[in-house]
């Protein structure tokens, strides 16, 4: 953490990158820490790129450079594993390149890594970062609510493994900052009609193999209930929690792949998930198909991860 803040105090360009299809995590991550910079050394010129997220927008707007910002710049990469799953591969151009995050390591990219499984999230991470040099750093009501938000979402408000004493502690450091915890959560608890119809249509439509619950979001299901795609990979955790079941995954169908949103609440699945182009977490993994033709593959390898779980 001093060697970042080194490299921090030592650029006065600071580009800012998280992963496609951001959530809240990545956005918080992102803006907390943009916002951490900026108010401390507000001579440095900072920039969020990448994806956008409708989700999470509340927490900042992502800014648009061209490619000499660069030049000359450090590029700081949060909450990504994986090297093609960064949002604007433009991150090479920088000087130097900086790695933050919480996932089980899969590219070892990055001038200088920090990376911490412990912690349940990145947004937790920047965070800590902020509290062990909070006499050479400053954070605003605006940066702490979009940490707020990324905590709270990769928690899943505070449910999941990993969670401990410190997530709260910097959980109240950001209250104390002025988070206004029910402004938040109504942002993250607003629905849709659209995605109420959507809802109904995962529990008629889910499919159970050996231990394993999966739901196949084509397409045509995404159109014909008029959601964006970020709106149909939330649905995920709609399928998990059924007794004998402890694995479950939602198929995502994209224009160009078919990505798949892995959870468990037993197996170790973050292997399986390197074998599919992904990774991740032990109990919550990324990966992809090229096709569905893959599927059936999947669910017999998911399937066998189950039972080896089940032997032990």
């Amino acid at each position: 953490m001093q060697r970042i803040l080194d490299k921090i105090k030592s650029y006065d360009k600071i580009i800012i990158h998280g992963h496609k299809r951001p959530d809240g995590d990545c956005y918080g991550a992102q803006f907390g820490l943009k916002n951490i910079i900026k108010n401390s050394f507000p001579q440095k010129e900072v920039y969020v790129v990448g994806e956008k997220s409708d989700f999470v927008d509340f927490v900042g707007q992502v800014d648009t450079i061209s490619d000499d910002i660069y030049q000359g710049a450090l590029s700081i990469v949060v909450d990504t594993a994986v090297k093609d799953r960064i949002s604007d591969q433009r991150y090479t151009l920088g000087q130097e390149v900086i790695k933050i995050d919480h996932h089980i390591p899969v590219d070892d990219y990055g001038d200088l890594r920090w990376v911490d499984t412990s912690f349940p999230s990145c947004a937790q991470m920047i965070t800590y970062f902020y509290y062990k040099f909070k006499n050479e750093l400053k954070l605003t009501e605006e940066g702490a609510i979009a940490l707020y938000t990324g905590i709270v979402t990769d928690t899943g408000r505070f449910r999941f493994r990993g969670v401990s004493q410190l997530t709260h502690q910097l959980a109240g450091l950001l209250i104390d900052k002025g988070v206004d915890v029910e402004y938040i959560d109504g942002k993250l608890s607003k629905e849709t009609l659209e995605m109420i119809a959507l809802k109904g249509y995962v529990y008629s439509n889910f499919v159970t193999a050996k231990g394993f619950v999966y739901l196949k979001m084509t397409r045509d299901i995404i159109e014909k209930y008029n959601v964006t795609d970020e709106q149909a990979a939330s649905v995920v955790g709609l399928i998990g929690g059924i007794e004998g079941f402890p694995v479950w995954a939602l198929f995502i169908e994209y224009p160009s792949e078919i990505r798949i949103r892995l959870r468990s609440s037993g197996p170790t699945i973050d292997k399986l998930a390197n074998q599919y182009g992904g990774g991740g977490h032990a109990k919550a993994a990324g990966a992809r198909l090229d096709s569905w033709e893959q599927l059936p593959q999947f669910i017999k390898d998911v399937e066998e991860v189950v039972k080896v779980y089940n032997e032990v």
